[in-house]
């Protein structure tokens, strides 16, 4: 059986909404990637870490996949919305790391979505030096 730990359901959410609600900001972020992969993460690697642990969060707890922060409002009623989602929820949730993470080196990795960045997108837009 796997081992779980218990994360702020904010630093989940930091994962599986676009907003960033961990009270401890990238922190929270990295550690809870960190955990889910078993991988020492550069913080370049967290958007492909936070794609892979998505489903596999919504799939432990079902209810993050419909739970989404309100958009356009201020940071206050932003943070008052996470107060009655960790109310409805729980402050803190069980997660169990992923099995299948692939590792990749961090260097060969930023190398690789620096190339991606300069591509050419369309034939009309001129080369990027």
């Amino acid at each position: 059986m796997t081992d779980t730990r218990p994360f702020p359901l904010a630093d989940i959410l930091s994962v599986t909404t676009p907003a960033l609600l961990s009270r401890r900001g990238m922190e929270g972020l990295g550690d809870l990637l960190k955990y889910m992969t078993g991988d020492d993460l550069k913080t370049w690697q967290y958007l492909r870490a936070a794609d892979e642990c998505t489903p596999a969060l919504c799939d432990q707890h079902p209810f993050l996949a419909d739970l989404q922060p309100p958009r356009g409002v201020d940071k206050a009623d932003l943070y008052a919305w996470l107060v009655e989602a960790e109310r409805q929820h729980g402050e803190e949730l069980a997660v169990t790391p992923l099995t299948d993470w692939r590792h990749q080196d961090p260097n060969t990795e930023l190398l690789d979505r620096i190339h991606l960045a300069k591509l050419r997108t369309t034939d009309s837009e001129p080369p990027q030096s």
